[in-house]
């Protein structure tokens, strides 16, 4: 027999909330069988960044949906005490195939191949009424919450100064994001086909609102949107280009290896060598104090506007 899970069933279990919660109701099929629903309304407030006048839901969130549809499924037995944070450790084969808009209901389904040495292997999507609009493929792993913190690096190469390649302003001018779906802050340097991009992370970013109050990480999900702002201000800055978009269509493999909190300054270093077709490919890092936290390799489209 199934068992239904509302929103105050979830939140027992999961710790996401607001705005960052992406599951109304979610079903347990059966062991290894999952459902959830995300009813998408224009009130939630990364419509008013991405994009305005034309909104569509982040690709990135419906990987957090898929995520944490099988966070739901799997946590009790990756974490029985309910005290750890379970992470993504993996993600591939992530496609964006169809958008999801303001009214859209979006159905999650998850299914859990396997659970050992304390890991999970999952895979999901996420439909709407036009069909499937993202899939993917991933591993949770566990680790503690407490973890050892110190001063971050000050003023070092990557620093806001006026060599920078790029500010803000110029950043809003190639790209369409806006406020709270925003996350780069400058483009550091341009060298050849390599950006290093620049994104600070404060604690009153509404991100964070909705992380538990012991435990402000971002999610690896953003992680990869951040990777991919990054890529594509750098692609849009070329002049063959200028005037077009860049639509993020796949996560061929992300892996992640530590985790970004209030205070650190992130360094994204993507490589983007030019393409022959509209299809623009990049692989990067991004880095905290000089530690790699993840390896991502990435591919969206350049169209016209």
């Amino acid at each position: 027999m199934s068992e239904i899970f509302g929103l105050r069933e979830i939140k027992k279990i999961l710790p996401q909330r607001a705005p960052m919660l992406m599951l109304d109701r979610a079903e347990k099929i059966d062991e290894t069988h999952w459902a959830g629903v995300k009813n998408i309304s224009i009130n939630e407030a990364f419509f008013c960044g991405h994009f305005p006048n034309h909104p569509i839901m982040p690709g990135v969130l419906q990987v957090e949906a898929m995520k944490q549809l099988c966070e739901l499924a799997v946590r009790k037995e990756l974490d029985p005490a309910g005290e750890k944070d379970v992470y993504i450790r993996l993600a591939e084969k992530v496609k964006f195939r169809k958008p999801n808009n303001p009214g859209d209901r979006a159905k999650i389904e998850a299914e859990i191949l396997e659970i050992a040495n304390g890991e999970a292997r999952c895979k999901a999507t996420v439909t709407n009424n036009s069909g499937a609009a993202c899939q993917g493929e991933f591993v949770l792993a566990v680790r503690d919450r407490e973890c050892e913190l110190t001063m971050p690096v000050l003023f070092n190469e990557n620093d806001k100064s006026a060599d920078n390649f790029m500010d803000e302003n110029k950043v809003k001018e190639l790209m369409p994001h806006r406020f709270p779906f925003l996350f780069i802050d400058y483009i550091a340097r341009l060298e050849g086909d390599h950006v290093v991009a620049i994104k600070n992370c404060t604690g009153n970013e509404p991100l964070f609102a909705g992380c538990p109050d012991d435990y402000a990480v971002l999610p690896e999900s953003i992680l990869c949107e951040i990777s991919a702002q990054a890529g594509c201000a750098s692609v849009l800055s070329r002049p063959e280009n200028a005037g077009k978009l860049g639509f993020f269509m796949s996560i061929e493999k992300a892996e992640f290896f530590g985790r970004v909190q209030p205070g650190d300054q992130m360094v994204i270093d993507i490589a983007l060598p030019p393409g022959k077709s509209r299809f623009g490919k990049g692989t990067g890092t991004i880095a905290v104090d000089g530690k790699i936290i993840a390896d991502i390799a990435l591919m969206f489209a350049i169209v016209d506007a």
